[in-house]
């Protein structure tokens, strides 16, 4: 196996390129957010084909959704007036939490054995008392191995005595030709909707056995979000397809408890892995958000996705 690993910098953003030479899987992270610009396949004419919206483009566009792969943590989706109190003491912070927001240090890299990898992280240090008031750090792994890049979550609470509380996930936006072109099919299993008028949850549910197939759901319901709960999804690959591009990602969401579908009516959809939920209309205290993720004091919370992109056939 051959592997390089490249530093650039480009409009004010400093990037790590991290290429499997013999498989020809690339992805480039910056280290503002540690964000995924880029995951691209070299295709048969020797081209990288990315799979990302606007993938690696760091240009802040006119509309539309600016990312392309947003971290999120140590809450997601929204805080209700971007405030909340945790164990009686306020925090503050825009939509998806802090880490987006954060340049990440860099924890270490892999080029050895059968995969590479990029490895960053937050410290305490790195952000203030109103915006998480424990001392929880967090490493994110990003690994190229076996034609597929994964992500691995690793929290870490240094509180000798509390529990911590955090929610996290990613937000990928997978690029298509037009709104209309791509498709996702999902496997079979128990679903429950959360109903998320206005961003926040109403407590609406809606219990879903599905056979597996194509989304089950209208594309016009994506801007406003369709938030799943995997309640008894045994196989949980999912199978994002844009046929006019021959793009091709697999997702294998083994582990993971929710999954938010959105887009804005662009040429992308957001497949997003979460491990929690946005805020009820009626705030619940953060310790009691549903879906919140609970670390031991001393403990370590580890969890991971993969993606697996390919390209087909355009005949």
């Amino acid at each position: 196996m051959r592997f390089s690993h490249s530093e650039e910098d480009r409009e004010g953003k400093h990037l790590d390129v991290l290429t499997d030479e013999e498989d020809g899987l690339q992805i480039i992270v910056s280290r503002l957010g540690a964000e995924l610009i880029s995951l691209a396949r070299i295709n048969e004419a020797g081209k990288w084909i990315g799979f990302l919206y606007r993938d690696n483009d760091v240009s802040t566009p006119s509309q539309g959704w600016a990312n392309h792969a947003t971290v999120m943590g140590y809450y997601l989706h929204r805080l209700k007036n971007g405030r909340s109190l945790y164990r009686g003491r306020e925090i503050k912070g825009g939509n998806h939490g802090f880490l987006r927001s954060k340049t990440w240090h860099v924890a270490g890299s892999s080029l050895q054995g059968n995969g590479t990898s990029l490895e960053y992280q937050i410290t305490p240090k790195d952000f203030s008392a109103e915006e998480y008031p424990l001392k929880v750090s967090v490493n994110l792994t990003y690994r190229i191995d076996a034609n597929k890049v994964s992500a691995l979550f690793e929290f870490r609470n240094e509180e000798p005595e509390l529990d911590a509380h955090v929610s996290f996930g990613l937000h990928p936006g997978f690029a298509a030709t037009s709104f209309e072109s791509f498709h996702l099919q999902m496997p079979r299993g128990l679903y429950r909707r959360h109903f998320s008028p206005g961003n926040y949850l109403s407590g609406q549910t809606r219990d879903i056995e599905f056979t597996g197939g194509e989304m089950p759901f209208a594309r016009t319901e994506l801007p406003g979000s369709i938030i799943l709960e995997l309640l008894d999804v045994p196989r949980r690959q999912f199978s994002y397809v844009d046929p006019p591009s021959g793009r091709w990602v697999v997702l294998d969401l083994t582990g993971v408890p929710y999954l938010t579908l959105w887009s804005d009516g662009g040429s992308f959809l957001c497949i997003e892995p979460c491990w929690g939920l946005t805020d009820h209309h009626e705030q619940r205290a953060f310790e009691n958000k549903e879906g919140i993720q609970i670390i031991k004091a001393g403990g370590v919370l580890r969890a991971s996705f993969s993606v697996a992109p390919e390209l087909a056939s355009c005949d």
